[in-house]
């Protein structure tokens, strides 16, 4: 049974890494995975604890998923509200250096309050509005991918993979913002300062720009836009306090926020009688136009690699690493380097199987005390593993969601990326890990 699994998740995960060769979305390849690899355990065992089993994982994933949702709608009713114009009117410089530093450093704090993507996408959607030479485009564009990897690493909520950690508890917030914001900042400057130095010896200190003209939604005032940013901004940023204080999961809170949006809304757009209803941008609206297949992929992937889990594929996966390499930093820096080139999330998810949170009873009663200290909560692996698999998806354009999509809308050569920005990623990487290196010599 269980290389009869292994074929079907390597079969499957290749399709989905072929996505764009095959023309097949990668959701439904995801979910035909999923639904195998759970019928093959089905089969081969006990019904019943198959059952408990698929039950067990399926809530836990469902919780990430419907948190998912949740923060993708309320960032949509930002944006269908002209949320982010209020970030972007104010851009108005034309030095290159300037420019740079700026969209890297607004990146990095946008994308740890919105997620790594979306902040992406709002980044290069402003770029082709200032700079009309497709090559500038590209060096600004690889940094605002460094950056936004890098800024989606710290925060709770800021990328799919510390969502996932976060939420099952195996980091909390107040620990992971202040053991990682140092390396992460050290891993988008790195990059950023060794692009200036090249912007200096080229001499280029300006660029030929029109003016950035960015208009509101119609029917959206100033006034109206600006409430719905600073709603949603703020929301977003009370779900880590509303889950400190309350003790219940994350995806209550940022429902809590949504509903809250909701109710904004619809209050205001009643009052607007003179406008059309089709130009309304109701949260009903929105809604619609959720990344469903995204969420789908997640769910099919996540509950493929649960079934491998439940068969104990996983544990079997970290004795071995517990008897040859029986080093976190290892371990971790080699999962940043395959998201590079697989997609985070199954690796996180494999390794949050592979190592169940030690619980103190059990590191009092363990024959290696100091290792398993990495593996409680908020220990040392886990804050590597946010980081690495956060910051390690820059290294290729490919590996990461921010990559993949300024990827697509740029139409950026993965050689051209390969051979300007890799290098700098992966030396920011590698510097992220020498910060935490230390911290962890100072606070571990």
């Amino acid at each position: 049974m269980i290389p009869l699994l292994i074929l079907l998740f390597v079969v499957g995960y290749a399709c989905i890494a072929m996505e764009h060769r095959i023309k097949i979305d990668k959701a439904a390849t995801a979910l035909v995975m999923f639904g195998f690899m759970w019928a093959v355990y089905a089969f081969f065992s006990s019904g019943e604890d198959v059952g408990t089993n698929l039950i067990e994982h399926l809530g836990s994933t469902c919780e990430t998923l419907i948190f998912l949702i949740g923060a993708m709608t309320i960032v949509d009713i930002i944006d269908t509200h002209g949320g982010f114009y209020i970030i972007t009117k104010h851009i108005t410089t034309r030095k290159k250096l300037i420019l740079l530093w700026l969209l890297a450093g607004i990146t990095f704090f946008m994308s740890a309050v919105l997620d790594n993507m979306t902040t992406t996408i709002v980044m290069i959607m402003m770029l082709r509005k200032m700079i009309a030479k497709p090559l500038d485009r590209w060096i600004f564009s690889g940094i605002i991918i460094i950056a936004a990897n890098s800024g989606g690493a710290w925060s709770p909520i800021g990328d799919v993979t510390t969502i996932m950690l976060w939420m099952r508890g195996n980091v909390t917030t107040l620990p992971l913002i202040s053991y990682l914001i140092l390396p992460c900042l050290v891993s988008a400057f790195v990059p950023l300062l060794v692009m200036s130095f090249r912007y200096r010896s080229n001499g280029g200190e300006e660029f030929a720009s029109q003016p950035l003209e960015l208009r509101l939604p119609q029917g959206v005032g100033h006034r109206f836009s600006r409430g719905v940013f600073f709603v949603g901004v703020l929301g977003l940023l009370s779900v880590p306090i509303f889950k400190t204080l309350t003790g219940l999961p994350p995806y209550v809170g940022i429902m809590l926020v949504l509903g809250i949006m909701w109710v904004v809304t619809e209050i205001v757009y009643e009052r607007k009688r003179n406008i059309e209803d089709s130009i309304k941008n109701r949260v009903s609206k929105v809604l619609k136009h959720i990344d469903m297949p995204t969420i789908l992929f997640f769910l099919g992937i996540l509950m493929s690699v649960a079934c491998l889990q439940s068969v104990g594929v996983l544990g079997s996966a970290a004795d071995f690493l517990d008897k040859n390499v029986h080093e976190v930093f290892s371990i971790a820096s080699v999962v940043g380097l395959l998201s590079s080139v697989v997609d985070n999330v199954p690796l996180v998810a494999a390794c949050m199987g592979m190592y169940p949170i030690v619980s103190p009873d059990a590191l009092t009663l363990s024959s290696d005390p100091i290792y398993m200290q990495a593996f409680t909560q908020n220990g040392l692996f886990w804050l590597l593993l946010t980081y690495c698999a956060g910051v390690g998806g820059s290294i290729l354009i490919i590996g990461s969601a921010a990559g993949v999509v300024a990827m697509g809308l740029e139409k950026i050569n993965f050689a051209w990326y390969l051979k300007n920005v890799t290098l700098l990623a992966f030396v920011g990487y590698v510097a992220g890990i020498a910060v935490l290196c230390v911290e962890s010599l100072l606070f571990f």
